[in-house]
Order: C-alpha cells, then sequence, then structure tokens
C-alpha cells in the first residue's frame, strides 16, 4: 500500500516509525513530516491544512490510505473530501470530528448520551456570560469553544479573573473566532488520565490507559505546553477497570454517533478525570494524542495499519489487538522559552548515540528540520525519547540516560515525568 501521513510532530514520527514495520506497506509519504520522518518515508511540503494540495497530492502519488495525525484537518473536513475521491483515510469525518472542534457541541453530545462530564452552560454573549459567572461558584474552568493549540483553557480561581478571561475570549478575540463562543463549567477535582479506543462505527477495541504532563514546570506548575511527557499505563485507571470506564465514556458516543447515521470511525480519545464520583469526562480528541501516542505505539504489538483498515471497513471486532504487557515513557525535550517565544535552527547533537543504547528505545522527533545534512531545531517540543521497560521504573530510566545523551542550545526538559504513577 502507498500510505499517507498527515502532520508533522511527534505523534506522527511515531506512527510512521510503526507504519513502517507493516509487511503492507509499499512506500510512506509525510506531509510535511519532519526531520525524523524522512528516514522513514518520503516528506512532501504540503501543509496539514491545505486540504485541496492533500487531495491533489493522493491523486497524483496514487494513495491507498491517509492517516491524519492532527486534529485540524479532520475538522476542516479532510476525510469528507477523500471520501469523494474513493481514499480511504483513518479518521472522522467533519461532523464528528466537532467532538474535538466544539466543546460546546462536544458537552451536547455527552449530555444527550448521559456521559458523565462537569456541568456546564455555553455563551455567544459576553454580558450574559459575564452575568453567570459574577453568580458562580469558584474554582470555575472557562473554555474557548473553538480549537486554540490546546491553549484554549482556564481555570477560574476568582470573578475578577473569570471576567477577565471572558474580556479576552470573547471581546479582544485572543484566540480568534475559536473564543467567540465559550464554554464555563465546574471545576472538578481527581487525577487525569487518557483513555483511547479503536472505532469502526459501531464496534470499540480498547488501547491501554496513558497520562500526560500538560505544565511546563516541575510539580506541574506554569502555563500549559501541548504536552511535556507521558506514560503508560496509567495506574489511576487500572487493567480491570477498562471494561467498565468504556461503556461509560466511549461506548455510548460511539453508540450515539451511530444512531444519528453519522459513525464514528477512527481512534476516539477521551481525557477523564478521576473524581470521588467516578471517571468524568473533560474532553474528547478525534486522534492520537502527542505525546501520549508515542507509548502507546510502543507497546502496540500489533500491525497498526491492519487495524486502521479494519476500522475504515467495519470489522474491528474481527480484530486482535496485542499489547506489551509492559509499561512505556516518553519524555518531551523542549526548545528554552517553550511555551512562550524560542529559538529555531540550534544544531541538535547526540541523536544518534542515545538512539543505541537500548534496543527498546526511540527517540521520535517532533520540532525538527534536516538543514545541510544536520538535524536541527524547527518547534517548541523538539523531541520525545521514548522507551518501553519491564515496569515504569525501568523504562523512566532508560529514557532519562538517553536524555542527557542529547543536546541542543537551551535544551529543557522535566525532571519528574512518570513520578506520580510510581507512587
Amino acid at each position: 500500500m502507498r500510505i499517507l501521513i498527515v502532520g508533522s510532530g511527534g505523534r506522527e514520527h511515531a506512527l510512521a516509525w510503526k507504519i513502517s514495520k507493516s509487511p503492507l506497506l509499499k512506500k510512506l509519504y509525510i506531509a510535511p513530516g519532519n526531520g525524523g520522518t524522512a528516514a522513514l518515508g518520503e516528506n512532501i511540503s504540503v501543509q496539514s491544512e491545505d486540504i485541496p494540495a492533500l487531495v491533489e497530492l493522493c491523486r497524483e502519488k496514487k494513495i491507498d490510505l491517509v492517516v491524519v495525525g492532527p486534529e485540524q484537518p479532520l475538522v476542516l473536513g479532510l476525510k469528507n473530501s477523500l471520501e469523494k475521491e474513493g481514499v480511504p483515510c483513518f479518521g472522522p469525518g467533519a461532523f464528528c470530528a466537532q467532538l474535538e472542534g466544539s466543546k460546546a457541541f462536544a458537552k451536547s453530545l455527552m449530555t444527550e448520551a448521559e456521559v458523565p462530564t462537569a456541568d456546564y452552560a455555553v455563551f455567544d454573549e459576553f454580558e450574559q456570560a459575564k452575568n453567570y459567572v459574577r453568580a458562580s461558584d469558584y474554582p470555575l474552568v472557562i473554555k474557548a469553544d473553538g480549537l486554540a493549540a490546546g491553549k484554549g483553557v482556564v481555570v477560574a480561581e476568582s470573578r475578577e479573573k473569570a471576567v477577565d478571561t471572558l474580556e479576552e475570549m470573547m471581546l479582544r478575540e485572543k484566540f480568534g473566532s475559536a473564543g467567540k463562543r465559550v464554554v464555563v463549567e465546574e471545576a472538578l477535582v481527581g487525577e487525569e488520565v487518557s483513555f483511547l479506543a479503536f472505532c469502526d462505527g459501531h464496534d470499540i477495541a480498547l488501547l491501554p490507559s496513558s497520562q500526560d504532563h500538560k505544565r511546563i514546570g516541575e510539580g506541574d506548575t506554569g502555563p500549559n505546553t501541548g504536552g511535556m511527557g507521558a506514560y503508560s499505563p496509567a495506574p489511576v485507571l487500572p487493567e480491570e477497570k477498562f471494561r467498565e470506564t468504556a461503556e461509560m465514556v466511549i461506548r455510548p458516543i460511539v453508540q450515539h454517533l451511530e444512531g444519528m447515521d453519522r459513525p464514528f470511525k477512527g481512534v476516539l480519545y477521551a481525557g477523564l478525570i478521576m473524581t470521588e464520583k467516578g471517571p468524568k469526562v473533560l474532553e474528547y480528541n478525534v486522534r492520537f494524542g502527542d505525546p501520549e501516542c508515542q507509548p502507546l505505539m510502543m507497546r502496540l504489538q500489533s500491525d497498526l495499519v491492519e487495524i486502521m483498515l479494519a476500522c475504515i471497513e467495519g470489522n474491528l471486532k474481527d480484530r486482535e489487538i496485542k499489547i506489551n504487557r509492559g509499561h512505556s515513557m516518553c519524555l518531551v525535550l523542549a526548545a528554552g522559552g517553550y511555551p512562550g517565544e524560542y529559538n529555531k535552527g540550534e544544531v541538535i547533537s547526540g541523536l544518534e548515540e542515545a538512539g543505541k543504547l537500548y534496543s527498546d528505545l526511540e527517540v521520535f522527533h517532533a520540532g525538527t528540520v534536516c538543514k545541510d545534512d544536520r538535524i536541527v531545531t524547527g518547534g517548541g517540543r523538539v523531541l520525545g525519547v521514548t522507551a518501553l521497560g519491564e515496569n515504569l521504573q525501568d523504562a523512566r530510566d532508560k529514557v532519562y540516560r538517553a536524555a542527557e545523551k542529547i543536546d541542543f542550545k537551551d535544551m529543557y526538559y522535566r525532571r519528574d515525568i512518570g513520578e506520580r504513577g510510581l507512587k
């Protein structure tokens, strides 16, 4: 098969790495890809949001399967456009992608499907939203309705903070059109966990639990990022609770969408918070998480291409999903200053040395570029050092030893990734 992966981050490198092992693969393309994916296939300089160009690329290269990494092209309807061309696509259509593209849509669907989630209200008018938060108890969570690169969520501890946040989003358009509508919801208390499942529109196949670390600073301090590391499994959601949890937070959504004649095909990601009253959904994503994808791909033993085809063709129940019984962890090496301003073009050293340390360790590229036969930084999250281990401590030790071999100017990483899972 000629396969195209859409995207350029660490998630896409991990998907390329896994897909490259499939006997079904003939030729792999990545658009636009990064410095790491270039070693596994052919990078093509088409941006992931350029739907017409991606469709034309599929025609030109006679693509047999498209695998979409990021959410934006799904929300923009890439699958719908590819279906018109007869090109199979792993990922949901534009309607189902609203689960991530619109928080108001997601909350409405959760209510209809009776999925446990925080109490909420939706506002299009600033004055109405302001009056609501002034009469509410605190803390509150305020979310921009649309896609805001993971930065459109604010926990407001006071009325002043809540009103300021509403002004930023709705009046000053800090997140552009994404913040014109807001969702205001109760703040839930508990430990967060990521729970993903393959879906074929009717049946589901569960992936292991994982836990992301969103904050830039150790001890979960500082501003939110795209994710500074992840590990799998997460003790807060043990395997014996998978089926029960899936029946509460995954299957009802899949069944509800099937009943609307809008079958969800792809991977559904439930961001959960484990409260005293049980799991509640904070958000849905309609694609693999980043960096959760990296440790999950390390643990997945089955052929990923076969699973993706089963999702598209609607025969997932016939497909066995084999998972490594060990643990895995990903540590993100970031550019100094991220998630604020940071330098690009810094030469990265030690990649080969780090990669040779262990047979079950991979250095996935996220924000890298090939320049003059060297790998240089090209984004905020630069690399994701990922390893398998017999247990979390083993995986963690491998990752941090490998990270010490890598260097670029102002490199930064958290030293406490995975600690919560060891307690």
